[in-house]
């Protein structure tokens, strides 16, 4: 049974930026750092900037880190249509699927599962039919996700989203279970992680 979980994670800019951006991915996982600290196990998401520099601490991680279970979350950038490493077209650095996850179509996706959240967040002014009510959330494309987001919130006491300033705010509060239901991608790296804490 492994000890350690280290998710490596796009997203974050400066120092600061990167720890509000891990707390709140602390706070979406709660479910999972919970149960991983009942068996002595920890969970960390280890936030990396840009999509090469999460890839590369990946990469180092793979070497550094041996008897942790190491895995890879970045934006899928697009749809998907198969499996994560051959989406990305990246080396496996000799990990299997396990190890590869993908957020689809970007981060913004898992948002937009919980609207409920973001008129609340919001508030006052928020535009609740600029938001998309597929229930498949990956069949969102990435500049349509942006302009509802932008479209929702221009008319709020905070302004039009900003992903350094709202995202972490907004990924702390969603319900992990709605964005689960909406997004395979997203339940399929709850169910991978679960199995390695379950060992």
């Amino acid at each position: 049974m492994v000890k350690e979980i280290r998710l490596y994670v796009e997203g974050g800019g400066n120092k600061d930026s990167r720890n509000e951006l891990r707390k709140a991915f602390n706070s979406f996982f709660s479910e999972l750092v919970k149960k991983g600290q009942e068996k002595g196990i920890s969970l960390r998401a280890i936030l990396c900037g840009s999509r090469n520099s999460t890839y590369e601490d990946f990469a180092k991680a793979v070497e550094d880190h041996r008897d942790a279970f190491v895995a890879l979350l970045v934006d899928s950038e697009g749809p998907v249509s198969q499996t994560p490493w051959r989406h990305l077209s990246w080396d496996t650095c000799g990990k299997d699927d396990n190890h590869c996850h993908l957020m689809v179509q970007m981060m913004e996706a898992w948002f937009i599962a919980d609207a409920d959240k973001l008129k609340e967040f919001y508030g006052r002014g928020f535009n609740e039919t600029a938001i998309p009510r597929d229930t498949d959330i990956e069949r969102i494309e990435k500049s349509r996700l942006d302009s509802a987001l932008k479209e929702a919130t221009r008319n709020t006491s905070k302004k039009t989203y900003d992903k350094t300033r709202d995202a972490p705010k907004l990924l702390a509060i969603i319900s992990a279970s709605k964005v689960r239901a909406a997004s395979q991608h997203c339940n399929r790296l709850f169910n991978i992680l679960t199995a390695q804490i379950d060992g």
